[in-house]
């Protein structure tokens, strides 16, 4: 994750206008789409339900991260992943071998989660790519181009970047909208939210985002009420329109935060002071030091 919002000039409008076509299509009842989707699914049967098999991604994630800070971060033991970076490179294989239209084809949380999966594990192939010289994922960039503006990851019939993946595809206005994306793609870094020990899946995605948005606000050293004010990391400064476009009827950062008053705990009336708009909120630093396991 970071903290440029621009959109991507090629890979993100390929999708959104993809996206758009097949809205109208569906819009018309037209049967083209529905044969060109019929199409897709057919000449790939085994890629229509969670695509690019993410148990294998599961497996490398269970042997590779660790639970830290009371379980509410992870660390990542890139020596345990450069061990196995075999079945890893075939895990990016596979992700490659998805086309948009077979993408398209699924339901919307299982492309989510296949996206979510791609930018997570592509972000553990770049610090491998540089591993173990790297001391933070910033260090991977240049003068002219963030790390994350790199374009070296072919995903949907494009060479595309990280900020691709993210900005164009997985915040795409109108598309998923569902701001607690921002705790599950993983930035490589202390300060971002843990990378999950499992792949994201469309029949459970739902319940892990929700899991991850808990466990990354009841962090004390990123999110905590202290002094009379509430200190939340920088994610809600650098992405706070996502956090006020309506999800679930919170239309400002102050009602977000205020719905998970528990996993901040928060008082009732701290709460309700929070809504009223009476507690200030400050964003802390962000911790750009690599996520490694000790």
């Amino acid at each position: 994750m970071t903290k440029d919002q621009k959109h991507p000039k090629k890979a993100g409008q390929d999708f959104r206008l993809c996206w758009e076509s097949r809205k109208k299509a569906l819009l018309l009842g037209t049967l083209f789409l529905a044969f060109c989707s019929f199409q897709a699914v057919a000449q790939s049967p085994q890629l229509t339900q969670e695509l690019a098999a993410p148990e294998k991604w599961t497996s490398l994630l269970e042997a590779c991260v660790r639970a830290v800070k009371d379980g509410h971060s992870t660390a990542v033991d890139y020596d345990c992943f450069q061990s196995r970076q075999q079945e890893l490179d075939q895990y990016l294989d596979e992700l490659a071998a998805v086309s948009e239209e077979t993408l398209l084809a699924q339901k919307q949380s299982t492309q989510l989660a296949f996206l979510i999966n791609a930018y997570n594990a592509w972000t553990v192939k770049l610090i491998l790519n540089n591993w173990p010289e790297v001391e933070s994922i910033r260090d991977l960039g240049s003068i002219l181009r963030s790390p994350w503006k790199k374009s070296f990851i072919p995903l949907l019939g494009d060479t595309v970047s990280l900020d691709d993946i993210e900005h164009g595809m997985i915040r795409q206005e109108g598309r998923f909208d569902d701001p607690r994306i921002h705790f599950a793609v993983n930035c490589a870094s202390i300060g971002c939210p843990a990378l999950r020990a499992e792949a994201y899946s469309g029949d459970t995605i739902d319940a892990q985002l929700e899991e991850q948005t808990q466990s990354f606000l009841a962090d004390p050293s990123r999110n905590r009420f202290e002094d009379g004010g509430l200190e939340v990391s920088s994610i809600f400064k650098w992405y706070r329109g996502d956090f006020e476009k309506g999800w679930r009827g919170y239309n400002d950062l102050e009602s977000f935060l205020g719905h998970y008053g528990n996993s901040l705990n928060l008082s009732a009336e701290q709460v309700s002071k929070l809504n009223a708009g009476e507690i200030t909120i400050d964003f802390l630093d962000y911790d750009w030091r690599l996520n490694k396991a000790p």
